[in-house]
């Protein structure tokens, strides 16, 4: 039996004659030819009710964004006002000696000697025995060279020729004038230096949008410098205090970063919901393991410089300002998923787009649980050591009040990050559902469809347009 010409020219191009479920050579998968007889639009383009349904949605997501803006702003600025410290901030008198630079000349070494009755131990490292000689580049004695000992002990610099050091002028106890000591490097101009390389670094990267972040770094920096540091020692709540400046700072800083849209808006309204739940888990937790927040020398010496500042209101606003970095990127994150999510499927509604959105947040938490908890060891990495090296109980080292203030931050703030995760991710499906009901209310009805051919037809019109090849 002759085989079809019409078979042997399908197996040349790798194509298949007849219906799907019919045998014959596989079809290619990288062509695919539409059956003729098929339409192609119906009635009204797919770009065209796009673009009238993104028209219909514009409106209702942009008064939205209004209408949660513009309390959350009045709100916030009330509240600053009524925090705002009346009164600056006291400068105390101190007994400081002044400070003068310079730069390390020379040097005039010489065998160190131990102190009667000193142990090497209490001694400490030493960085050299001699004197140095350093000149003046500030103050009324610029320009002069002095001579002084070489710095000893632990945590001395060890200076080498070229240095540019910071010198603590000191009065002669013998009356033969004054005396230098040499306290530290001079770091101005390497930190500019690295400031400079970051901002170009962020600026290269993310072009405009690096500029806005810039910009609203410096926004945290003055909302930290001149109101809530301020309002603190002024006597305000501490909590109080942090969250509005908080609030403050995300009003300013998200919606100069990422433009006023609907998406930072949810993003704003789940970290404020989150920080509210943030600072009251921290009170709870605070009262129940009788934290007091005098932990270490410094809290102690400001509780005793300034005795109407709350310790304990000072450690829960570091604890709700510590996790406000924190709380921007997953709730950001969350809500740009969320209408990238709608975006890509218009069909989704609020359960499958919360759905979709909780299963990717489930993901960022679990990173971001471990990056918390080493941010904190991070800083304790010496205390961590010094208990390591002694004989103190894990029991009793875990309970003291220092390890177990830190233990309270790592635990509320991840709680409060957990609690982000549901709480934006159900605002952005729900506006992102309900914009998209919206624009297919809006959107022109097609007009009547083309009838179309059935499966049989469609490959036998394919057949037949082969054949003719």
């Amino acid at each position: 039996m002759g085989e079809d010409p019409r078979t042997r020219r399908a197996v040349r191009v790798g194509r298949r004659v007849g219906p799907p479920d019919s045998g014959g050579v596989p079809l290619r998968t990288h062509r695919r030819p539409r059956p003729v007889g098929l339409p192609i639009r119906q009635g009204v383009s797919v770009s065209h009710a796009h673009a009238h349904a993104d028209r219909a949605a514009s409106p209702v997501r942009h008064r939205l964004t209004v209408l949660f803006l513009i309390p959350s702003v009045l709100l916030t600025a009330l509240g600053m006002l009524l925090l705002w410290p009346h009164q600056p901030v006291p400068v105390e008198a101190t007994d400081e000696s002044p400070r003068v630079l310079g730069q390390v000349r020379a040097f005039a070494h010489r065998p160190c000697t131990q102190a009667t009755g000193e142990s090497d131990e209490a001694a400490g490292p030493t960085t050299g025995c001699g004197s140095v000689s350093v000149t003046l580049t500030s103050g009324r004695e610029a320009g002069t060279t002095v001579s002084t000992d070489i710095p000893t002990g632990p945590g001395a610099p060890r200076l080498h020729l070229g240095d540019k050091v910071t010198l603590l002028l000191l009065d002669d106890p013998t009356g033969d004038g004054k005396s230098y000591v040499v306290v530290d490097f001079q770091r101005s101009r390497q930190l500019w230096l690295l400031g400079a390389a970051f901002a170009l670094a962020v600026i290269a990267f993310a072009r405009w949008r690096g500029v806005t972040a810039l910009a609203g770094l410096a926004v945290t920096f003055a909302v930290l410098l001149l109101f809530i540091i301020p309002a603190i020692l002024d006597g305000r709540s501490p909590v109080l205090v942090a969250v509005v400046g908080s609030a403050a700072i995300m009003l300013t800083v998200l919606y100069l970063t990422h433009g006023f849209a609907t998406t930072t808006s949810v993003a704003v309204a789940g970290t404020l919901v989150s920080l509210t739940i943030t600072a009251v888990l921290s009170a709870v937790a605070t009262t129940g393991t009788h934290l007091s927040g005098i932990a270490d020398e410094t809290a102690g010496y400001l509780s005793i410089a300034h005795q109407d500042v709350d310790m304990r209101g000072l450690l829960l606003a570091g604890i709700v300002i510590g996790s406000l970095g924190v709380l921007d990127d997953i709730t950001v994150t969350q809500s740009a998923t969320v209408t990238e999510l709608a975006t890509a499927n218009p069909s989704y509604r609020f359960r499958e787009l919360y759905r979709a959105g909780t299963r990717i947040g489930r993901a960022h938490i679990a990173s971001v649980i471990n990056t918390i908890v080493l941010a904190y060891a991070g800083t304790s990495l010496p205390l961590m050591l010094l208990f390591a090296a002694g004989n103190t109980p894990v029991g009793e080292l875990l309970t003291g009040e220092l390890v177990a203030q830190e233990l309270v931050r790592s635990a509320v703030g991840t709680i409060g990050l957990i609690t982000a995760v549901p709480i934006t991710t159900a605002l952005a499906a729900f506006l992102a559902s309900r914009a998209s009901t919206v624009a297919a209310d809006a959107s022109p009805q097609p007009s009547e469809p083309l009838p179309q051919p059935s499966r049989e037809d469609a490959w036998a019109a394919f057949a037949e347009r082969d054949h003719s090849w």
